[in-house]
């Protein structure tokens, strides 16, 4: 079973929408030199930038090279756009591909032990049971992490993105994005029901579990260490090959695709991206890599 993939996926792999987090009581280092590239030519420079989508409050991530970075950079592109003040586009594309009429009834996706587990994570959302039973598995999986996160007080405005995506917003410079709100649910809604299943039964684990998981992801990320995200991704996406195929390696293609692209045209874009994307062999560095491109790392 893969027990806290959904997890992992929202914090590092990069479902933007699945803002995947550190636990507030996780032990978090006080400063990070998180990982950043540079590819280039002689009219165009994109840096590619992994993130964690949530962060613990006050952590120090940014460094001088960052800010350079951010301050060349005439464009930001994220995975795709959430706008947390307002979230009718998330909203509108959970009603467009998270619901369906004749599903199983929530209860009878979960096995029999994890029931109790269930009602009560729904009853902490204040929406009736019913509401869940014409939810796919897997945006009800996303609605109950979200609660458990909410309820852990932590919120978007200490992200990396949201950081960078107001601060590009104050200089009036564009923000782009990869996938829109529609197309990020929809690589969950072509998961077969089975993987729908293992992602809600991740949802329901206690709290306590996430706490040395995130602490051990973080600490690779603060140090930049792209052999140990990709470790632990290899390992947790190892037990899903349709997970890893649609979260992970399509993606990627799709990413490194629009980056080569991107290559053709002058000017300077900062690109971040969950680091689960920038690392092992799969990854879009690795990617670009293998089409010819160097890729130089930066820090």
């Amino acid at each position: 079973m893969l027990k806290s993939l959904l997890r992992r996926v929202g914090a590092a792999l990069g479902i933007s929408l699945l803002l995947g987090t550190v636990p507030a009581g996780a032990r978090a280092p006080q400063a990070a030199q998180p990982a950043l590239w540079e590819i280039s030519d002689p009219d165009t420079t994109i840096y590619l930038f992994g993130t964690i989508h949530l962060l613990p409050e006050n952590l120090k991530w940014r460094t001088p090279a960052f800010d350079k970075a951010v301050r060349q950079s005439q464009q930001l592109v994220v995975e795709t756009i959430v706008d947390q003040q307002n979230p009718q586009s998330i909203a509108a594309a959970e009603a467009q591909l998270g619901f369906k009429q004749g599903l199983p009834p929530i209860s009878q996706r979960v096995p029999p032990g994890k029931v109790g587990r269930l009602r009560a994570a729904i009853a902490k959302t204040g929406a009736p049971e019913q509401v869940f039973n014409q939810m796919k598995t897997w945006l009800a999986a996303i609605t109950l992490l979200s609660l458990q996160f909410k309820d852990m007080g932590l919120h978007g405005k200490d992200g990396p993105e949201e950081i960078l995506r107001q601060q590009f917003l104050s200089a009036q410079k564009p923000i782009g994005q990869l996938e829109t709100n529609v197309e990020q649910f929809t690589y969950f809604d072509r998961m077969s029901e089975k993987s729908q299943r293992e992602l809600l039964e991740g949802a329901l684990e206690p709290q306590g579990n996430t706490d040395k998981e995130f602490g051990g992801m973080l600490s690779s990320w603060s140090k930049g260490d792209v052999n140990g995200i990709a470790v632990t991704f290899n390992r947790e996406l190892s037990q899903s090959s349709e997970i890893r195929k649609l979260l992970l390696q399509q993606r990627n293609a799709n990413w490194a695709k629009w980056i080569e692209t991107r290559m053709a045209q002058p000017g300077t874009i900062l690109v971040a991206v969950g680091a689960g994307h920038l690392a092992g062999k799969d990854s879009v560095v690795e990617k670009l890599r293998k089409d010819g491109y160097k890729v130089r790392r930066l820090q």
